[in-house]
């Protein structure tokens, strides 16, 4: 039988055809992850192989098989990156090089290559790599990262939500583990590395991302949002209620928000009001973190104050230019890791989408993110 398009069964079978699909599944709860594809969750469905496929795949890149320069933009739901992606301490730009677009460059071993698979049970896939990177000061890391894809059951439960009626739902994680393998210590006064989890989903003029934040003063907390990255995003396109603020994950406008340490809370989210399908991530927020990598492409005066939690909107990097994708994505980074020798460092990314009718949706989204359907589906409104 041939899968219908725009499933998760399809989503499999073009994986298995050009690259690799470990299936991870509870039920009609599954996901999809690749080894050649650096330990990726690539898709995930709460309704079986006929069900939607959540992640957003890049498929022409997949099957073309050719090296992209600057970034090989495979898609998936969870991947694996490092930061700093900007600043002195950065490691995707080489010494000396302005901060742009022509001088980006992803770091190999989180761009291109299989990782190594040390084990695989139902519903576990564990994913390794040893390498080395230099950063924009010259700095040297060897590091060795342990990645565990697990498919979570029980998710009401989970999230102290009551049973589910109509609802579907997927839910899975990542654990991250990064450990300093060289000699010497990894120190603040020559860069650090930071876990960095991304997560790419399919865009639609209907879905707006949701940030809970820390709501205060800005003379104590600083700034709510740091929208700056790409420009300042516009007013139609960033609204800032009270503890909460709402983003466009419609694909048209390349943009990136950011929400800072003193401001983050553990959870960030979307609604796809056309799909009826909410999805939610919890992270790793450690109560003592302080320290965070600045990302921001720019020499910084302050490389630790950097952002948590962001979420990036793509579309044309300039009018009439080619947008990486499109699709829109969630995104969680752990503390600056001041590893000792042989010392490691944590990070957990967890995924969850419900689909299914609104007043169950609802219910959960006022549970979870403190906001109601109707005010996401009318934060851009005139």
């Amino acid at each position: 039988m041939v899968p219908t398009p725009g499933t998760f069964g399809d989503d499999v079978a073009f994986l298995d055809e050009h690259a690799d699909a470990i299936v991870l599944a509870n039920g009609d709860a599954k996901v999809v992850v690749s080894a050649s594809f650096q330990g990726r969750v690539m898709t995930s469905t709460s309704r079986g192989d006929e069900g939607p496929s959540y992640g957003w795949i890049h498929r022409d890149a997949i099957a073309s098989g050719e090296r992209q320069d600057h970034i090989n933009v495979f898609g998936g739901e969870d991947r694996f990156w490092l930061g700093p992606e900007g600043g002195q301490f950065s490691i995707f730009f080489e010494a000396g090089d302005p901060f742009d677009l022509e001088h980006w460059q992803t770091p190999a071993p989180i761009d291109w290559g299989g990782w190594s698979v040390s084990e695989q049970t139902e519903a576990t896939a564990r994913f390794t790599n040893d390498f080395e990177l230099t950063n924009y000061s010259g700095t040297r890391f060897s590091l060795s990262v342990s990645r565990t894809i697990r498919l979570l059951n029980d998710v009401p439960r989970r999230l102290n939500l009551p049973p589910l009626e109509s609802t579907s739902v997927v839910g899975f994680e990542s654990e991250n583990i990064v450990t300093n393998t060289r000699d010497a210590a990894w120190e603040k006064e020559t860069g650090l590395l930071s876990i960095w989890i991304l997560g790419m989903f399919k865009h639609s003029p209907e879905t707006t991302v949701v940030v809970p934040f820390v709501s205060g003063s800005e003379d104590t907390l600083g700034a709510i949002v740091n929208d700056a990255y790409f420009g300042k995003v516009p007013s139609d396109r960033l609204r800032v209620s009270d503890g909460v603020l709402f983003f466009k994950g419609d694909g048209e406008y390349r943009s990136k928000i950011g929400i800072s340490r003193p401001r983050a809370r553990p959870i960030v989210g979307s609604y796809d009001a056309a799909g009826r399908v909410l999805t939610l991530v919890h992270y790793t927020l450690l109560d003592d973190s302080t320290d965070y990598v600045n990302s921001m492409w720019e020499m910084q005066d302050a490389p630790y104050a950097g952002d948590v939690v962001n979420s990036y909107n793509d579309g044309p990097p300039e009018p009439g230019a080619k947008p990486l994708g499109p699709f829109y994505e969630l995104e969680t980074s752990s503390a600056a890791a001041a590893l000792r020798s042989g010392e490691s460092i944590t990070h957990v990314h967890q995924t969850f989408h419900f689909q299914g009718p609104e007043v169950e949706l609802d219910r959960i989204a006022q549970q979870t993110l403190n906001v109601s359907l109707e005010q996401i589906e009318s934060a851009f409104s005139p």
